[in-house]
């Protein structure tokens, strides 16, 4: 059973729900308000209550911190509600409800099409609040197609008016409305541009390294450096500034990646087909340098397509650093059409073959046998070759010096002069070789002029070949004992270091070889024995001098 109230709370109750019921009403209403006091944060305004409302001094400054009012200043607020029997009370509220009425009132009765930009202020259990140059708008959750996290507070979004409440003083917005029709403006875009041989007007938007973005009809899609020209990739802001009209195709449409490809050379005549059409391998052609590269240098035919030259069809001079040495931007050069390739829309052209062959030029003027200075340009294990004239020639290290042991590497460096001796050309591989060391006195001829055949020499054993044993002679000379000519003595008995005496056999000054044999030593020695034996007179010569005799 229910408690009865007494008379006296009765009283009190029914004048509490009579001040709750007033309070009420009042929420969100508009006053004239007095500022009776400033304070260092705040303003204390009288709007005919009981206590004076609390504002913020940031409601009422200007820009620059300045207070727009003063005291005893009137001043419209809302009262948005209280707190402690203190009304709450908000200048900048009763602005933005003149600004939202003035929306209304503009836009009530053709808000259909009305598209919006405004930022998200606060959020709350039911959904968003934007503002828009004081103006302010709802947007419910289930409208606004936006990640609800702490980082939506701030942000612009763009919106559509979905509904406007005179009444209720309010403007419904939603987000998911405007992306579902840009989603189907943007299909019915994209099927019209993909339809067969549409040629569209589109602006550039953004350009990059890679390509351009370019905005047809409220879409945006990506021109490839690729797409651009002919030519191939270009930069494309040699070519282009953004907000530029350019016409173009739409080539390939991705729908999961929702990328839209574009093509401006599509929209040109192919040149590729008039090239093919005009020119032959083996044409002379005159170009420009449109560009130089450390690897080659792309020369522009003057129809919007570019041919390249390979840095070793530049020059025959193999030992070429960098194009830029021979030729430079913007030059006219004639060069010969060396490949065609319209379906891979490759041109190659060589400059080299219309200039003169630098070997051609060197064989009119020089011929085997020549002696002529040259500059060593490379070392290698194998020798040094030489740039003599317009061309290079090898000379082997075996032609460098008598010395078997010494490389063309121990003599010389590169930029060194060395003058050499032609001593074969071949006109078929266009090769040259040199010889540095037939200008040079061989150790055979210097020994040939100092000693004779069947004169005794001393050497030491150098090497034992089944062939034969090397003898090392005087100044590093080597000499060949064969095996037929060793005997008395037996090659495997002879070890590097042993001495030898012998009776030079053979000087071969041509062949560059000596020959010495001990078994004709032996002989001249038992002939040298046999006469002493015969003799009648001893003559007191020594061996050598009897051997010597024999020999004259």
């Amino acid at each position: 059973m229910a408690q009865e109230l007494e008379p006296m709370e009765e009283e009190d109750f029914a004048a509490m729900f009579e001040a709750s019921e007033k309070r009420s009403e009042e929420s969100n209403r508009v006053a004239d308000g007095i500022i009776v006091e400033i304070q260092e944060d705040k303003a204390l305004v009288d709007v005919g209550e009981k206590l004076e409302g609390i504002l913020y001094l940031n409601e009422i400054q200007d820009e620059n911190g300045e207070l727009k009012y003063n005291v005893n200043d009137t001043i419209k607020v809302m009262i948005t509600g209280f707190r402690n029997e203190r009304p709450r009370i908000s200048h900048k509220k009763v602005l933005e409800q003149l600004k939202t009425l003035e929306f209304i009132t503009t836009h009530k009765d053709d808000y259909e099409d009305l598209i919006v930009e405004a930022t998200v202020t606060k959020k709350n259990r039911g959904g968003y609040i934007l503002e828009l140059d004081g103006v302010a708008f709802f947007m419910p959750k289930s409208l606004a197609a936006l990640k609800d996290d702490d980082n939506v507070i701030g942000r612009k979004v763009k919106a559509a008016v979905i509904k406007i409440d005179e009444a209720e003083s309010s403007i419904v917005l939603s987000r998911r409305k405007l992306l579902n029709e840009d989603r189907k403006k943007r299909k019915q875009i994209i099927d019209a541009l993909m339809e067969e041989d549409v040629v569209v007007e589109g602006t550039i938007k953004k350009i990059t390294s890679y390509g351009m973005f370019v905005d047809v009809g409220g879409v945006d899609g990506l021109v490839h450096y690729n797409e651009i020209s002919y030519k191939g990739p270009v930069n494309p802001s040699k070519y282009y500034k953004e907000g530029d009209v350019v016409e173009c195709k739409a080539i390939s449409y991705d729908k999961d990646k929702r990328h839209l490809s574009l093509s401006i050379k599509a929209v040109m005549s192919d040149p590729w087909e008039e090239v093919e059409s005009e020119l032959d391998e083996g044409d002379t052609i005159t170009v420009t340098v449109s560009n130089v590269e450390p690897y080659g240098v792309f020369v522009d035919l003057g129809n919007d397509i570019e041919g390249f030259l390979h840095v070793s069809e530049i020059t025959w001079d193999k030992n070429i650093k960098s194009p830029k040495d021979y030729l430079e931007v913007g030059a006219e050069i004639d060069v010969e059409v060396i490949e065609i390739d319209p379906l891979k829309h490759k041109l190659r052209v060589s400059l080299k073959t219309l200039l003169p062959k630098p070997f051609d030029e060197f064989i009119k003027v020089s011929k085997e046998g020549d002696i002529i200075k040259g500059t060593v340009t490379t070392l290698t294990d194998f020798g040094a070759f030489v740039r003599v004239g317009t061309v290079e020639g090898l000379l082997h290290n075996q032609d460098c010096s008598w010395d078997k042991s010494t490389k063309a590497r121990d003599l010389y460096k590169v930029g060194d002069e060395v003058e050499v001796k032609i001593v074969k050309i071949n006109r078929e591989e266009e090769k040259i070789s040199l010889n540095r060391k037939a200008l040079l006195e061989s150790p055979v001829d210097k020994f040939a002029k100092e000693h004779k055949v069947n004169e005794i020499v001393k050497g030491k054993v150098r090497d034992v070949k089944d062939f034969g044993v090397f003898v090392s002679l005087e100044d590093d000379m080597d000499a060949l004992i064969r095996n037929e000519d060793l005997e008395p003595l037996i090659a495997e008995e002879l070890n590097p270091g042993d001495e030898i005496e012998a009776v030079i056999a053979v000087i071969d000054v041509k062949r560059d070889r000596i020959r010495l044999s001990v078994k004709k030593l032996q002989r001249l020695q038992d002939q040298v024995v046999l006469a002493q034996v015969n003799a009648e007179n001893d003559t007191g010569n020594s061996l050598g001098d009897l051997i010597k005799d024999q020999l004259k």
